[in-house]
């Protein structure tokens, strides 16, 4: 068995495929360096160096067999954060060589297939959720920022969604789990990495004036709409689940 370590982007992970056949690993494992732990001392460790010309190589190659849409489906997996995601992206491209006469993403009697398939359904269901329950809250910069906390990293799947949707406003949304960002400026709308966690604690003596006012105006709005009699909160959590409820302003 030889395990190789990459450094858990995208471009990496893709490296360290065309390294399985590049070195000719039969019996490999891929692993993200902040997720590896050596159970046997005796395995083999190759440590990649990520180098786009590589990685773009195996995509292209790949694209040729599963398309666009199949790559698409593996950049999904990927932000899914599984255990198994190397291993399955892996298996993709094994099987898409072996078969590159089919769309081996269409084999849903094959396990793994079947199982990036639940995978992108759980992913796409929470990148809808993200753009339908986000809340921006505008603060004395003028900016208007939103936390979010999804179960999956799909802030690279909503953020043509938002750059779209608010051009004409500064905007800012950062993942609480990830700790890093989206930040558009009029202009550009690029990802941000902060060195250190940000401190929340005094977040909302932050807030813009207007922002305190339009909270208790729209808190006022929903208890003042809402029909007692009508309340039916096994349905509400069906389309709104709990773990959400902290983002929506009508639930503080």
């Amino acid at each position: 068995m030889t395990t190789l370590i990459y450094d858990g982007s995208f471009d990496g992970l893709f490296t360290a495929i065309f390294e399985v056949f590049e070195y000719r690993y039969h019996d490999a494992e891929i692993t993200g360096r902040e997720r590896f732990y050596q159970e046997n001392i005796f395995a083999e460790i190759h440590e990649v160096t990520t180098q786009p010309e590589k990685s773009e190589r195996v995509l292209n190659k790949l694209e040729q067999n599963i398309g666009k849409k199949g790559i698409h489906q593996l950049l999904k997996v990927f932000l899914s954060e599984d255990t198994e995601m190397e291993q399955l992206v892996l298996s993709v491209v094994r099987k898409s060589i072996q078969h590159a006469e089919i769309n081996i993403l269409e084999n849903y009697a094959d396990p793994d297939i079947l199982k990036i398939a639940k995978i992108n359904k759980s992913v796409d269901r929470e990148r809808h959720r993200m753009t339908a329950f986000v809340r921006f809250e505008k603060m004395q910069d003028d900016i208007f920022f939103a936390k979010i906390d999804p179960d999956f990293n799909v802030l690279p799947l909503v953020r043509k969604h938002f750059k779209d949707r608010y051009q004409d406003q500064k905007w800012m949304i950062y993942d609480l789990r990830r700790n890093y960002g989206i930040l558009y400026d009029l202009e550009d709308c690029d990802f941000f990495y902060p060195n250190e966690k940000p401190d929340f604690k005094t977040y909302q003596e932050k807030f813009h004036e207007e922002e305190k006012n339009y909270q208790i105006l729209w808190q006022r709005y929903f208890t003042k709409t809402n029909i007692v009699e009508r309340k039916n909160l096994k349905l509400h959590i069906q389309h709104v689940p709990k773990r959400y409820w902290k983002y929506l302003t009508e639930k503080w």
